[in-house]
């Protein structure tokens, strides 16, 4: 239940809502280790790795475009890098479903 709806079903008007909140959204708070379409944080983790080792990594690209993230994950496995191989590892499972691959994968920060 949104914020909003919840403070409608206690009886609560507008008028006695925080003013300084612009949306019902401002008030929700976001577990960022929750599970997520892609995890973000090792995204990011995958694209600081990579540039340690010179290769810059479009993150949104990554995202977006399945074959351009396929390329990405195969040049870091092929990379003399334990933790970075690690890493590309587990990104491949989100970005390798053939069902799906006509489909940019998602992600949320």
């Amino acid at each position: 239940m949104d914020n909003l709806h919840a403070h409608a079903a206690r009886g609560e008007t507008a008028a006695t809502l925080d003013p300084a909140s612009l949306e019902a959204s401002d008030d929700l708070e976001l577990n960022e280790d929750a599970p997520r379409y892609c995890p973000m944080r090792l995204l990011a983790r995958f694209a600081l790795l990579m540039a340690g080792h010179g290769r810059c990594v479009i993150t949104d690209m990554m995202l977006g475009d399945r074959e351009y993230a396929m390329w990405q994950l195969a040049c870091a496995r092929a990379m003399d890098d334990a933790e970075l191989g690690e890493v590309a590892a587990k990104l491949f499972a989100y970005f390798d479903d053939a069902q799906h691959s006509g489909m940019a994968v998602m992600g949320t920060a």
